[in-house]
């Protein structure tokens, strides 16, 4: 079996990174990781979610006629999900939809640690329309640009780390979700960091993928 992690954005850099979180997590899994050279280099916000849409969607189509068995819609605003779904023959999953299922298998309520305030309404409405309102604590702005995450690591694992300490201390939560797919590699510093567990939306759907 084969799958396919399209990131709806244009940064190779981002996809090579959520292509490496996304097999080890399954090793020994085929995994291809494609960028949308078509999609705004981040997605922040309901316009470029809007941008983004229609070479994803090209990209669905395509994944599906050459034949492979899972689709990860690698961002975690999981743009055009729906759609995707719809016009897909294999399952297709988000990777923020994967995130917050696993919080809810194991039953735990969590807070989310995201980029920038502009996304915050967005997954705010994922999680209700996916039904996990009543887990929610907080979605959290970190006030790092998604691209920061690329070219300014070191300040933004600490940004996010430092918003991270908040939700731990004032949300009353189980766990905590990272909310970007940027913030994949982030994901093992964290948890040495924390003793909270730490979710990742990649790493989530890597293994959901399979499963499905």
């Amino acid at each position: 079996m084969a799958f396919v992690i399209i990131n709806p954005n244009s940064t190779k850099a981002m996809t090579d990174a959520m292509l490496e979180v996304a097999r080890a997590a399954v090793p020994g899994v085929a995994l291809e990781g494609w960028t949308s050279a078509e999609g705004p280099p981040a997605i922040q916000g309901h316009a470029d979610g809007l941008e983004a849409a229609p070479p994803l969607l090209a990209l669905i189509d395509r994944a599906n006629a050459e034949g492979f068995e899972g689709i990860i819609i690698a961002c975690f605003d999981d743009t055009a999900l729906a759609r995707a779904q719809a016009r897909s023959g294999v399952p297709v999953i988000g990777i923020g939809q994967a995130a917050y299922h696993r919080a809810a298998l194991r039953g735990w309520s969590f807070s989310v640690v995201t980029t920038l305030a502009v996304s915050v309404p967005i997954l705010e409405e994922n999680i209700i329309t996916y039904g996990f309102e009543h887990l929610l604590g907080k979605v959290r702005a970190s006030d790092v640009p998604v691209l920061a995450l690329e070219q300014d690591p070191d300040a933004a694992r600490d940004a996010v780390a430092a918003e991270t300490a908040r939700a731990i201390a004032g949300d009353g939560v189980d766990c905590v979700i990272l909310g970007c797919a940027g913030m994949a590699k982030l994901t093992a510093h964290l948890r040495e960091r924390f003793d909270k567990p730490i979710i990742d939306g990649v790493e989530s759907a890597a293994r959901l993928i399979v499963a499905l």
